[in-house]
């Protein structure tokens, strides 16, 4: 994945009317937390490599440290769909409020969306008036998990 990140960035940006006339003009993009156990074994967060191309390329501030994943899980692509939702259930705190912003999230891959349902639910708690997000890849989920 990393030595496909400006290629990725840039599809995305290319794809996503970022700069173009928007109902919300996004303020920040945060890149979707890893744990800090798991970002040791991986090396790096692919989602903030992704937000520091993406953030450079639109002017768009990045914020990568307001967010973070509080809670060791297990991987969301190793569980049945129907316990991905229960598993990432209050895995993300906020430690700044987000009054009246206009987030984009940042992320490689959704499957069912699970947690990035759970990060843009916890930056509204966090005040963020809308969230977006933004991923490089859409999975096609099995209906019968």
């Amino acid at each position: 994945m990393l030595p496909l990140t400006n290629a990725f960035a840039s599809v995305l940006h290319t794809h996503k009317p970022i700069t173009d006339t928007l109902s919300h003009k996004i303020d920040l993009i945060i890149p979707m937390p890893m744990h800090s156990a798991r970002l040791k074994i991986r090396g790096f967060n692919q989602a903030l490599e992704l937000a520091r191309i993406i953030s450079k390329n639109t002017k768009i501030s990045l914020d990568y440290n307001t967010c973070q994943r509080v809670r060791y899980t297990p991987p969301q692509a190793s569980l049945p769909l129907k316990e991905r939702i229960k598993n990432i259930r209050g895995v993300f705190n906020c430690q700044q409020k987000l009054y009246g912003k206009n987030i984009a999230i940042i992320d490689d891959v959704m499957t069912i969306g699970a947690s990035l349902n759970e990060l843009a639910k916890t930056l509204k708690e966090a005040g963020a008036a809308h969230v977006e997000c933004w991923v490089v890849a859409r999975t096609l989920a099995k209906l019968h998990d």
